[in-house]
């Protein structure tokens, strides 16, 4: 009699290694489609639009530079070159680093290199370098705040389904995700700053080194307006994913095996109901980190999502490709760290 043959499942470890591994490869292949579309729409589009080389050198001379400045520095920075050694050379400086020829003498741009400002002429990765830490503290300390908040208040409203609390955190979320950010931020620094003087001047940036209660003190308004916005959405979503798992079979089977109501809320409640939940988290977190626009617009932080506003408003392309790349990056970072914790939140994930 022959039996069915079961194939055998890998080690826990080599799983988790072989998962990590395939999800670390396509994070690099996705970076590199995500410079070659970058690259295209700031330099492959304006061509084909119509713009020369001369029109796009043109930006780099200022206004008051005749045709001839314009045309030599069109050939120094190697527009007129075919768009594929452009885009060898764009690769080369964030890898390598690249020389750049702006006219007196050449000047040597390290790696990673993005460019030049049309502006300021200064390079654009150390000016991202500098106002990152005002966006990693942003980012952050709301996330710590919506995440507890929002999935504590989710898992709460499903225990307690058709209560007074559901209803009113219901009622909360939703005026949480239909209240733009500049509204509520604009309310909140008009009563607690300008009225009651709870807070300091959120503009006021002061780095944690210096002064960890200052630094809390002046972040802690953007921090709740922009984890009022985000809580929402999580405490929606956690709920309809407990209501959702609380009514399975293996909850009933842990209740009658005598597990205490807190084992099985949290340990085969909550854990199950986690995996969209970081599957948002993910995107959120990756986006603010590459720039809160509309919060630190509101709040006049000088972080990254004000330097982009900046740089649209200047039309500064190589700023504005800066951030592009950056705020990629974060976003396929973030998601590859949620793909990580797949297998460490849900098992199933390891033999997938």
């Amino acid at each position: 009699m022959g039996g069915r043959v079961h194939k055998a499942r890998p080690p826990w470890p080599r799983s988790v290694f072989t998962y990590i591994l395939r999800r670390l490869i396509a994070a690099v292949m996705l970076l590199f489609v995500v410079s070659i579309a970058t690259f295209a729409i700031f330099f492959l589009v304006p061509r084909l639009a119509g713009m020369s080389a001369d029109d796009l050198a043109s930006r780099y001379v200022g206004k008051a530079a005749n045709a001839e400045i314009i045309h030599d520095t069109a050939i120094r920075l190697g527009f007129n070159d075919p768009i594929i050694v452009q885009y060898g050379r764009f690769v080369k400086g964030i890898f390598v680093g690249v020389e750049r020829n702006y006219g007196p003498g050449v000047e040597h741009c390290p790696a990673p290199c993005l460019g030049y400002s049309y502006v300021t002429q200064n390079p654009v990765l150390p000016d991202l370098l500098n106002r990152l830490p005002i966006t990693l503290s942003l980012a952050l300390g709301a996330a710590v705040v919506w995440l507890v908040f929002g999935v504590a208040t989710g898992v709460v409203s499903a225990l307690r389904r058709g209560s007074f609390f559901d209803r009113l955190s219901m009622g909360v979320a939703l005026a949480g995700v239909s209240l733009p950010i500049f509204f509520t931020g604009i309310v909140s620094l008009a009563i607690f700053r300008d009225q009651l003087g709870l807070v300091g001047d959120v503009a006021d940036w002061v780095p944690f080194t210096e002064d960890p209660l200052t630094w809390a003190n002046n972040l802690i308004l953007p921090w709740v307006t922009l984890a009022f916005l985000y809580a929402a959405g999580y405490a929606r979503l956690t709920r309809a994913g407990m209501l959702e798992t609380m009514s399975e079979d293996y909850i009933r089977t842990a209740r009658a095996k005598g597990l205490p109501e807190r084992v099985v809320v949290l340990k085969h409640g909550l854990r199950a109901t986690l995996t969209p939940v970081l599957t948002m988290f993910g995107l959120d977190l990756g986006l603010l980190l590459g720039g809160a626009v509309l919060t630190e617009s509101t709040f006049s932080l000088p972080g990254i999502g004000k330097y982009a506003v900046d740089a649209i408003g200047n039309n500064d392309l190589p700023q504005v490709m800066g951030v592009t790349l950056l705020a990629a990056t974060f976003i396929i970072v973030a998601n590859l760290i949620v793909d990580m914790l797949y297998a460490v939140v849900d098992p199933r994930v390891r033999l997938s």
